[in-house]
C-alpha cells in the first residue's frame, strides 16, 4: 500500500443551521442549484431561502431527482442546464435523492452539501450511493471519493416530517454497530477500519435510549434534545462509521447479513411497500439468529415491539415461502461475505425461518 486518503464528513445541526450556508459554501462558489425530492423541496424551500438570503449565495433552480436513484435519472439530472450552471449541488430529502446527487456531483466534478429532511438512513454524510435498476430491485453500489463537503440537519424540517421515516431512520442505524461488529470480527483491522469499528459501538445506545421519545415527539412535530440526539445518531454517527468501515478495494466492514436480507428482498413484489430501514431492522434479528446472538436478539425484539418495527416476517407482507428467493438474491452481494464464516443459502433461510417464529412471541 503507498498511500490512500480519508474524507471524513462534517455537519452543522439545529432549527436555524441553514443560516451557516453562506459561511460554509463561501470557498466553493456562488451559483447553487437545489436537487430532491418534490416534497423535500416543498417542505425546505423557505429555510433553504431564508438561510441564503442577503448573501453571495444564489439558488438557481429546484430541480427533481427522478424519483429513485437511478443512472438514468442522474444522467436526467446532468442534462439540466441550470445544473451544468451551477458551481454547487444542494442534494436535498432523503437516501435516494442524496444518492442521485451522489452520481452527479461525481461524475460532473463538482462540490455537493446535503440537507436531508429526514432521518431515514446516513446518506447524507456517507461517500457511497446504493444504485437500483430501473424496475426497483437493487443494481450495485457506487462509491465516491469523498462524502459530502457539509451536511446541514435542520432539526425543525425533520420534526416536521412524517414520523414514519424517523421510525425507519431508527431500524436502519440499529444495523451499524451490530454488522460492523460481525463484519470485523476476527480480522486484524488497520488504523482506519478499526477506528470505525469503535465508533460502530455508539450507534445503539442513543437508538435504544431516546428512539421512542423522538418519535413520539417528531410525530407532534417537536424539535427536542432526544429527536435531535436520534437524528445525529441515524445520520451522523453511522455514516461516520460507515466511511470509516469501507475503503474500496481494500476492504469491506460496514454492513453484513441485516443489509443481505433487505437487498434479497427487494424480489418481493409485496415488500415493496415497506421503508428500506423498516426491512433492515428485521433483517438485523435475523442475523443475531445466524449468528446465535440470543440475548441481543432478544432486548432488540422487545425494543422492536415498543416503537412498532417489524418481529416477524407479517410485518413485512414476506411469506414463508419467498424466503429462498430473498436467500438466493442476497447470494454474491457484497454483504453475503461480510461475516467471519462461510454464510450458505440454507443456514440463512433456517435463520430467517428461525426467526420467524421467534417473533411471532411479540406480536
Amino acid at each position: 500500500m503507498s498511500h490512500y486518503s480519508v474524507f471524513l464528513p462534517s455537519y452543522s445541526v439545529g432549527q436555524d443551521c441553514y443560516n451557516e450556508i453562506p459561511e460554509v459554501t463561501r470557498r466553493f462558489g456562488r451559483k447553487a442549484v437545489v436537487v430532491g425530492g418534490k416534497t423535500a423541496m416543498e417542505k425546505a424551500k423557505e429555510s433553504l431561502l431564508d438561510g441564503v438570503k442577503g448573501s453571495n449565495v444564489e439558488i438557481l433552480d429546484f430541480v427533481w431527482y427522478g424519483g429513485n436513484s437511478t443512472y438514468e435519472n442522474a444522467e436526467m439530472v446532468m442534462k439540466n442546464e441550470k445544473v451544468k450552471e451551477a458551481d454547487m449541488i444542494f442534494a436535498v430529502g432523503g437516501g435516494r435523492a442524496v444518492d442521485t446527487c451522489k452520481v452527479v456531483a461525481d461524475k460532473l466534478d463538482k462540490p455537493f452539501f446535503t440537507f436531508p429532511t429526514i432521518a431515514s438512513n446516513c446518506a447524507a454524510c456517507s461517500a457511497i450511493a446504493v444504485m437500483y435498476n430501473q424496475d426497483g430491485t437493487f443494481k450495485e453500489y457506487y462509491y465516491i471519493k469523498a462524502p459530502a463537503v457539509h451536511t446541514f440537519i435542520n432539526t425543525k424540517v425533520v420534526a416536521e416530517a412524517p414520523e414514519t421515516y424517523l421510525w425507519a431512520g431508527i431500524g436502519d442505524a440499529l444495523s451499524k454497530q451490530t454488522e460492523v461488529l460481525l463484519a470485523s470480527s476476527g480480522k486484524k483491522l488497520s488504523h482506519t477500519p478499526l477506528i470505525g469499528r469503535q465508533l460502530s459501538y455508539a450507534c445503539d445506545e442513543p437508538l435504544l435510549e431516546f428512539g421512542k421519545k423522538a418519535l413520539e415527539d417528531c410525530k407532534m412535530n417537536e424539535t427536542s434534545y432526544e429527536l435531535e440526539q436520534v437524528a445525529l445518531d441515524i445520520v451522523m454517527s453511522t455514516g461516520l462509521v460507515s466511511n470509516l468501515s469501507s475503503k474500496p478495494g481494500m476492504y469491506y466492514y460496514n454492513s453484513s447479513l441485516a443489509h443481505a436480507f433487505y437487498n434479497g428482498s427487494t424480489v418481493v413484489q409485496e415488500a415493496e411497500a415497506h421503508l428500506h430501514g423498516e426491512i433492515v431492522s428485521f433483517g438485523v434479528l435475523c442475523l443475531l439468529t445466524y449468528d446465535k446472538q440470543f440475548e441481543k436478539r432478544k432486548k432488540l425484539f422487545e425494543f422492536n415491539k415498543s416503537v412498532n418495527l417489524p418481529v416477524c416476517l407479517d410485518d413485512l407482507d414476506i411469506k414463508k415461502e419467498d424466503v429462498p428467493k430473498i436467500a438466493a438474491r442476497a447470494n454474491g452481494i457484497t454483504e453475503w461475505s461480510c461475516a467471519p464464516y462461510e454464510v450458505t443459502e440454507e443456514k440463512f433461510v433456517q435463520a430467517v425461518l428461525d426467526c420467524d417464529e421467534a417473533g411471532q412471541a411479540y406480536r
